[in-house]
């Protein structure tokens, strides 16, 4: 539902100017029935109190978030490392951070951060690791950052998402991605993909996942520097 800004105002002046002719009518009619047409005045006056609580009803923007700075799946292994947790609808800020991690042959990393907020017309997300180090090296980072934005503007909502990828080595190959979803095929059914994006704008409504790395091969799937955003304007 829209509303404009002078929407109470012109609804005050038509309750005002509807009330003053149910009054002149009232007056004429009590005379007629004045049992019937109390009941009917009781009846009315409710209507009226209450329709401006519905005229003025107007929907908020809502948002939600969230921002892992590692998440990994391998045999009877599953990890969620620096995690903000969803975003409440009615917005907020969250962070978390860990010094590091170390899974050997899986994953080791330093300096893990996470965060999301939402407020006013804008929901956005951040993650980062650095000095990252997947299955003994087989990929490798200094810093991997990823960034998600949902904003409302006139009520339409748009999305971006971002990934910074620095000293990036995939297979002892220096890897210099800009463009989103980026995949790498290695031996043994290894896939990685570097600043996968997905993105959902619709209407008043938009969303944006942005994983810096996405890892998967049999058995294993891992994910650094997800940051997810999403926003239902107003």
């Amino acid at each position: 539902m829209t509303v404009s800004t002078d929407g109470p105002l012109l609804a005050a002046v038509y309750i005002a100017r509807a009330t003053r002719r149910f009054e002149l009518h009232l007056k004429e009619n009590m005379r007629m029935n004045p049992k019937k047409n109390s009941t009917i005045a009781i009846c009315l006056m409710a209507i009226l109190a209450f329709s401006p609580l519905v005229s003025f009803a107007q929907a908020s923007t809502t948002f939600s978030g969230q921002a892992v700075a590692l998440r990994a799946s391998a045999v009877g292994l599953a990890l969620a490392l620096s995690d903000t947790g969803p975003l409440p609808a009615s917005g907020g800020n969250l962070k978390t951070s860990l010094a590091s991690v170390n899974v050997l042959g899986l994953v080791s990393a330093d300096v893990l951060s996470s965060a999301t907020s939402g407020s006013g017309t804008n929901s956005q997300s951040q993650s980062s690791v650095a000095n990252l180090s997947l299955l003994g090296g087989l990929v490798a980072a200094d810093l991997v950052k990823s960034n998600s934005s949902a904003t409302c503007s006139s009520g339409q909502a748009a999305v971006t998402g971002s990934s910074e990828l620095v000293g990036l080595v995939v297979a002892g190959q220096p890897v210099l991605a800009v463009n989103p979803n980026v995949a790498i095929s290695l031996p043994g059914g290894i896939s990685v993909i570097v600043n996968e994006q997905t993105s959902s704008p619709s209407g008043n409504t938009g969303s944006m996942t942005v994983n810096a790395l996405h890892v998967t091969g049999p058995s294993i799937d891992i994910v650094v520097a997800s940051a997810h955003s999403d926003i239902t304007c107003s």
